[in-house]
């Protein structure tokens, strides 16, 4: 059995990267940009239809799976190749796993865009294709989920606890720290 990551580290495929090398998990990481078409080849988009990265392709005994979409590779991962014994990142209990899904979507949908946002045009993009107003706009909407994750996190210390979804780093956490 195989499981294969399709991505580059500096894009979203870092959260099923980080999720396997913080299991130990071995994988064979292929790595591929999103540039110069190679998302777009019918090979590709046969793994993902969207032609975007990442994919995780698990070879099983019954069979291979296919998952994209970074938050979904990182929770399988988790799930599927972790234990959950109260140790490592996978969630130990109902109550973890639900925290687990629920701090993921909510970074995909209070979080994520936001933040691409700042980073492309702070950073990332060329310096004659930025336009700071639109950081400077994404900027001022973080602050609302930034203050619902602080929150929660002081709220998880005044428990005892120092992270998202229990007193442990857990894929969570990984999912969350990505974004923000």
């Amino acid at each position: 059995m195989t499981l294969k990551i399709y991505g580059m580290g500096a894009s979203r495929a870092a959260r099923p990267l980080w999720a396997a090398l913080e299991l130990g998990v071995p994988f064979e990481h292929i790595a591929m940009t999103y540039k110069a078409g190679a998302t777009r080849t019918p090979e590709f988009l046969a793994l993902n239809p969207n032609g975007h990265i990442p994919v995780v392709v698990d070879e099983r005994a019954d069979g291979a799976v296919t998952v994209w979409e970074s938050m979904a590779c990182a929770l399988y991962i988790a799930r599927v190749h972790g234990q959950a014994d109260g140790q490592s990142i996978t969630p130990a209990s109902p109550r973890e796993e639900a925290e687990a899904l629920r701090w993921t979507f909510w970074a995909v949908t209070e979080l994520e865009k936001d933040a691409l946002t700042v980073l492309m045009h702070r950073m990332a993009m060329p310096e004659d294709q930025r336009k700071p107003e639109l950081a400077d706009q994404a900027e001022s909407r973080l602050k609302v989920p930034l203050a619902v994750l602080e929150q929660h996190l002081q709220a998880q210390h005044a428990k005892g606890e120092a992270y998202l979804a229990a007193n442990r780093f857990t894929v969570a956490d990984v999912c969350v720290a990505s974004v923000a």
